[in-house]
């Protein structure tokens, strides 16, 4: 290769590599490659921004508690009955620092079509439902929420949710210290035992 030939290919190169930076499509494939490096395990699980079901942004850690039930709900399942057993627990030990977290979800039979205010409505008027409800997330998949990637991926109760009411229990670090499959009723003592060891 001549010199001459030497320049025009690096110059060739160089404005390549600029056109590379300025374009926006190359831009959103950088940034959707940071987030998906983007190491949650460094961030405390109560600390995974949620989003209430009426809209605000909060986390875990602004609930308080002295331990966290978390619990990915649904309006048309046939354990949608647990709700009465979730507000019982909560009832019986929220003066004691329990909080329970309802996080709707339709991946599953689309059991949770509904929007959130539909959802809301639903829990108050068929199961008084006082504990605090999220808004719709994914728990598996691309869509993924981060707080469903450290409970199914990241926590010392790995695994992918099977079904709607699985039920995860955290101490105030979001440390998982127990995890409760569909068929688990909220009452049941392995569940309430469990609380009781953290309160």
């Amino acid at each position: 290769m001549s010199p001459s030939q030497s320049i025009r290919w690096t110059m060739a190169l160089l404005f390549a590599g600029l056109i590379g930076c300025n374009n926006p499509q190359t831009e959103t494939a950088l940034t959707r490659q940071e987030d998906t490096m983007t190491d949650t395990t460094t961030q405390k699980p109560t600390e995974i921004p949620l989003r209430s079901i009426s809209g605000d942004t909060l986390t875990l850690a602004h609930l308080g508690g002295k331990a966290f039930l978390v619990v990915n709900v649904a309006s048309k399942c046939g354990f949608t009955p647990q709700y009465d057993g979730l507000e019982a627990l909560y009832s019986q030990y929220k003066e004691s620092g329990l909080v329970v977290v309802g996080l709707p979800c339709n991946q599953f039979g689309g059991q949770e079509p509904g929007t959130e205010a539909e959802i809301l409505e639903f829990c108050q008027s068929n199961y008084s439902v006082t504990f605090p409800m999220m808004a719709k997330l994914e728990v598996k998949g691309e869509g993924q929420h981060p707080l469903y990637r450290y409970l199914t991926r990241d926590s010392d109760r790995p695994g992918e949710i099977q079904w709607n009411f699985t039920k995860f229990l955290l101490d105030p670090d979001g440390k998982v210290v127990a995890r409760f499959e569909p068929q688990v009723k909220p009452e049941a003592e392995v569940v309430t035992s469990s609380i009781n060891k953290l309160l």
